[in-house]
């Protein structure tokens, strides 16, 4: 069989073969838009959620950098058929230099051309930086999130940037990443804790908050009305964020991802990055805001449903940031962090009294996320949630997580179809 280097080289020559771009240079005529301008005068870097080119082509202008894309995005536009063909060939061309490649390898790699090549078809069209993902089954491991991270930057620095996902794991990968030169986005995180401890600890370009699904969340279990959780989240982070970086402590950009309506492009001005899916961008381009201005400073009322408070399912942990759990990251960072394992993280805020930040999550708990669907239900949960054993920044954390690798299966259903 085939070396990993091997392997490797084969699939970056693939990949590669018909990318010819001149950086700086889009393939088509990039013009301004004075509604984004606007929007960029408040500070926010505008991006667009979508691996949809055609969508993409329809609300571009030179207000806009970069896009991104993750498991569903790409999911959707495999599943269109567009790319069959070329996932035949693919196959071939690696099963060719790894003929005794095992089924679930064979598929890692078929994911990572897919996810590469989808990937510079973007960069080709916008000249812009994209976001590409790692597949979901890397999640837990700091080896192989390495590895294939960067391999992705390789095939194009000029303009990748990799996602990592927010678990022990990725912590720790994402660290070792940027001390390799790699631009990583690092996605799904859902608080401003999560964000506090990735920016000092992680340092990676940038980080995010997935507000859409705490607002989902609230709102679907009947906590409330769902409206502002997930922005106050969002501006809480910022201000956390925008301390660190005037304190020289880190360079991470926070990204507000997850949006789900036009209306919150003015709510949350001033956030260092937007990325926006096509259909809310074209909602607040239909309706701008007049006299759009910065809302860091702000903080949004959160509605709950009558008789529900923040504690029956541990709200605050989404902006709040105690000074005893900074203490606790000041703590870890005078660790020798290269020796450091994913459970190493988790025992450290365990022992400082934080065993809801980073759970030990069972077999069971795995198994009922997944039946949960997309968003959690509020019930299989509400225990733990009160009493403090589990926090919903986790618990929507490992839900993102499973959502992704059940988009990330029906991928790689279709390939194996395919094979």
């Amino acid at each position: 069989m085939a070396d990993v280097k091997t392997i490797a080289g084969t699939v970056a020559a693939l990949v590669t073969e018909v990318f010819v771009h001149e950086f700086g240079k889009p393939r088509i005529e990039i013009k301004e838009d004075p509604v984004w301008k606007k929007v960029r005068n408040t500070g926010s870097r505008l991006w667009l959620d979508t691996g949809d080119i055609e969508e993409a082509l329809s609300l571009w202008s030179s207000e806009f950098e970069a896009l991104t894309t993750n498991n569903t995005l790409l999911n959707k536009e495999v599943q269109k058929g567009i790319y069959d063909d070329f996932i035949r060939r693919a196959a071939l061309t690696i099963r060719q230099v790894a003929p005794d490649i095992d089924e679930r390898q064979l598929l890692l790699e078929v994911a990572f051309v897919l996810n590469a090549y989808h990937g510079l078809r973007l960069v080709e069209q916008f000249d812009a930086h994209v976001s590409v993902e790692l597949h979901t089954d890397l999640a837990n491991d700091v080896e192989r999130t390495v590895s294939y991270a960067r391999r992705f930057y390789e095939i194009c620095p000029e303009r990748f940037y990799v996602k990592v996902p927010l678990t022990p794991a990725g912590f720790l990968a994402a660290r070792r990443l940027g001390e390799r030169g790699v631009p990583v986005n690092f996605t799904l995180g859902f608080s401003a804790r999560h964000n506090y401890l990735a920016a000092l600890f992680s340092r990676p370009i940038y980080v995010n908050v997935f507000l859409g699904r705490l607002n989902s969340f609230v709102a679907d279990c009947n906590l409330g009305d769902g409206k502002n959780v997930g922005e106050k989240a969002t501006l809480a982070t910022q201000r956390e964020i925008s301390k660190l970086r005037e304190a020289g402590r880190t360079k991470s950009l926070l990204i507000g991802a997850s949006m789900r309506e036009g209306s919150q492009v003015a709510s949350l001005a001033g956030v260092d990055v937007l990325t926006m899916p096509p259909k809310v961008a074209a909602q607040y381009r239909e309706n701008p805001v007049k006299e759009i201005s910065p809302q860091v400073d702000k903080d949004p009322p959160v509605r709950l449903a009558e008789g529900v408070k923040l504690d029956d399912f541990n709200g605050k942990t989404l902006w709040e940031v105690p000074n005893e759990f900074k203490n606790c990251v000041e703590d870890l960072l005078k660790k020798n962090i290269d020796s450091l394992a994913p459970e190493d993280l988790q025992a450290h805020f365990e022992a400082a009294g934080f065993d809801d930040f980073l759970p030990q999550w069972s077999d069971e708990d795995r198994q009922t996320v997944a039946t949960d669907g997309k968003i959690p239900i509020y019930e299989s949960w509400k225990d733990r949630l009160s009493s403090g054993k589990i926090s919903m920044d986790a618990l929507v954390n490992i839900s993102g997580l499973y959502s992704f690798a059940t988009d990330q299966k029906a991928l790689d259903d279709r390939v194996i179809s395919l094979l």
